[in-house]
């Protein structure tokens, strides 16, 4: 068998990041639609990240994954615009 570099992990993988990571982003969304700034919502991520970090939720890799991506997705301003440039439609609004 032929020796394989494996892959670097490029997203969360850990269930418990996963959930961390949309219950954060759907925070950062609604206080950004309350118009909140960077400095703010960046705030709230770290205190969110120390949170984790402190109940040791996640494994040092998964947790130093979670905010590597969160530090990415604060930055990208894509990540606060709705898909027809609308960030009022980010979430649903109702349960069908």
């Amino acid at each position: 068998m032929p020796y394989q570099l494996s892959q670097p992990m490029t997203a969360l993988q850990h269930p418990d990041a996963i959930r961390h990571f949309q219950s954060l982003c759907d925070a950062l969304q609604e206080m950004a639609l309350r118009h909140s700034g960077p400095s703010e919502l960046r705030l709230y991520a770290d205190g969110f990240s120390h949170a984790l970090r402190r109940t040791q939720q996640l494994d040092p890799l998964s947790q130093r994954r979670f905010e590597e991506l969160i530090d990415r997705w604060i930055q990208d301003p894509s990540s606060f615009v709705g898909p027809d440039g609308d960030p009022r439609k980010l979430f649903e609004t109702e349960r069908r």
